[in-house]
């Protein structure tokens, strides 16, 4: 049986804000690699988190395959644009890692995420584009992750196609 407990995330919550995104800690002196074949689109927005939700399965407590389950609304110049969904699972208690998988839907299409977060994780981090729908199809690169309180962060999402 599973148990699921939806909620808002609180102020005592930083590490669940991180979650929304992933995965490594990110280099601020990282450059963007331009290649004339593949260039960069960088697109900067604003995520604010709706909910959240704790699933336990399994033994009683944090064990392997428990997840978080996180939802929040995107923003570019103060106007919601889309929304993004994510869900994370333990894939080790002893340090805590979580694997993240999660989608960024979008006007003009849909942008694909994972990474692997060990905890405690890096303020910044970045996420792997993996894939993408619509003007997006065949989208690689990175999401850049910057917290702006416990409920909202700052993305910048370098887009190669």
């Amino acid at each position: 049986m599973r148990k699921i407990s939806l909620r808002m995330l609180t102020p005592g919550a930083g590490v669940t804000a991180v979650l929304l995104a992933g995965a490594l800690p990110a280099s601020a002196n990282t450059p963007d690699v331009h290649h004339e074949d593949h260039p960069t689109e960088v697109i900067q927005m604003v995520a604010k988190q709706t909910r959240t939700a704790s699933v336990d399965v399994g033994k009683k407590g944090r064990s392997l395959g428990d997840q978080l389950v996180i939802a929040e609304d995107l923003y570019r110049n103060g106007k919601k644009i889309g929304d993004h969904s994510v869900v994370c699972t333990y894939v080790h208690t002893s340090p805590e890692a979580l694997q993240c998988v999660g989608t960024f839907a979008l006007p003009e299409g849909q942008i694909a995420g994972q990474a692997l977060l060990h905890l405690p994780a890096a303020s910044a981090v970045d996420v792997a584009i993996t894939g993408g729908s619509g003007t997006y199809s065949g989208a690689g690169g990175y999401v850049h992750t910057v917290p702006a309180g416990t409920t909202q962060r700052h993305l910048t999402f370098h887009v190669t196609r």
